[in-house]
């Protein structure tokens, strides 16, 4: 190869590797390429999210990145201070208010500030006990009674009433003569 045949290459590689945007059409690609990529977007559960993200990352801090299978419904309670109602999936609520400092987390009546550190705990633990509440119990499909694993087989226990002690009647005082 000579140095004239190089340059040449070189200058056919350069116009190809640095076509202008607007010269490069979908006819230009190759059959072999697939076009279409389909990436999901990913959906909120809750679309309050979009209009205020620090909310979202107040709820990660109390419940954990997976909080949405414990979460029912996020309401926009009040404007000013901004104030979310929290619905659990067990029908419990605690309210997200948000303070300039921080947010302020109301569970139960009492108030929790999440800036310290102390109290960001003490509001993961009751919410933890709200969480405990239980809630609505699954109604099975058919109407019929909820079956509790292992317990089939098992009799009830006969109760037996307690035996109570039978009075002794007072002994009758002996005369003497």
């Amino acid at each position: 190869m000579t140095k004239d045949e190089l340059k040449e290459k070189i200058k056919i590689l350069v116009k190809q590797a640095y076509k202008p945007a607007s010269s490069n059409s979908i006819d230009d690609v190759e059959d072999d390429v697939d076009v279409t990529v389909n990436t999901p977007l990913k959906v909120e559960k809750f679309p309050i999210f979009q209009n205020f993200p620090p909310l979202k990352e107040a709820i990660e801090t109390l419940l954990s990145p997976d909080y949405e299978p414990f979460i029912s419904d996020i309401q926009w309670v009040a404007p000013k201070p901004l104030t979310f109602r929290v619905i659990l999936t067990n029908d419990e609520m605690f309210y997200l208010i948000y303070s300039p400092k921080s947010w302020i987390a109301q569970i139960e009546g009492k108030k929790y500030y999440l800036l310290n550190i102390g109290e960001e705990e003490a509001a993961c633990d009751s919410l933890s006990r709200m969480l405990y509440y239980g809630g609505k119990e699954a109604e099975p499909e058919d109407g019929g009674a909820i079956e509790i694993p292992g317990e089939e087989g098992v009799p009830a226990a006969e109760e037996k009433p307690e035996e109570t002690p039978k009075e002794e009647a007072p002994a009758e005082p002996e005369e003497t003569a």
